[in-house]
């Protein structure tokens, strides 16, 4: 009987900066380059060093680790970070990663109260994502819930694969918070499947982001579907860390959730050799 060779996907694993905070987007870099992660997804937030390209580029050469995506800030907190104008900050998420090399912006879909950009929304990805080789891939979000009452605060859904987009990306944790199934949602997503952000949850009303394989998602079965299926765009490690009680507390769960996603990439990649 033939023994088997192990054939790793050409998905890279890369580090959201989120999944450091409170900490630095400085420290993600140096986290990602010694625990060997394959690059960085920026979150652009209230860092000023997350806003500035040549920063980033700076640190991007300094410690050898790849951008590898841009999150466009989509957050409440971010609300005033390059511009107020939604589609301003799109169009610097684009820029952004045409200069830092990224072939990804993630973006999600607008708030409710955010009328003109909500109703507008679908078929400006669509212009945007026609003007450049960088993907928009849109992510799933959830509605907010409070006790017994939901709020639905995104339009045109927070499922967006109601929607006609180029590109997803699918969020774990996001799908546990709105209590759906993720892997039909990926299934919905198809090829359209562009970008992951790999975390778990519980089911919480709150979006966890846990390490995975510490909640009741099914991380291990989308990466090895990835691995089957010769997924070439990027898994991105974006977790909770807030926690830690320390650095090295918070660097142990980030190699954890590193070593985690590369055993289950590789577990369904094998193939009998001749």
């Amino acid at each position: 009987m033939a023994e088997p060779v192990v054939r790793i996907p050409d998905a890279k694993v890369a580090l959201s900066t989120a999944s450091v905070y409170p900490e630095s987007t400085a420290t993600a870099f140096e986290i990602a380059a010694r625990l060997g992660y394959d690059g960085v997804e920026v979150m652009v937030w209230n860092d000023p060093v997350s806003q500035d390209i040549e920063a980033l580029r700076r640190l991007s050469d300094y410690h050898e680790v790849p951008i590898l995506a841009v999150h466009a800030p989509c957050l409440l907190i971010t609300q005033r970070v390059w511009s107020t104008d939604p589609w301003v900050k799109l169009q610097r998420a684009r820029a952004a990663a045409e200069k830092l090399g990224a072939t990804t912006v993630v973006v999600h879909p607008p708030f409710r109260w955010q009328r003109q950009y909500s109703r507008d929304f679908v078929a400006g990805i669509w212009r945007m994502a026609n003007e450049t080789d960088v993907r928009f891939a849109v992510e799933n979000m959830y509605p907010w819930r409070y006790r017994d009452r939901e709020m639905l605060a995104y339009a045109p859904d927070w499922d967006v694969t109601k929607d006609d987009y180029r590109h997803f990306t699918i969020d774990l944790s996001h799908a546990s918070t709105a209590r759906t199934d993720a892997m039909h949602m990926i299934d919905r997503m198809g090829d359209r499947l562009g970008h992951v952000h790999l975390a778990d949850g519980r089911g919480s009303a709150k979006d966890e982001h846990l390490v995975p394989g510490r909640g009741t998602q099914p991380c291990a079965e989308l990466l090895e579907r990835l691995a089957l299926t010769g997924f070439d765009g990027h898994v991105v490690i974006e977790v909770n860390t807030r926690r830690a009680m320390s650095s090295a507390e918070r660097e142990a769960d980030l190699a954890e959730a590193l070593a985690f996603t590369r055993l289950h990439l590789a577990s369904a990649a094998r193939v009998p050799r001749r």
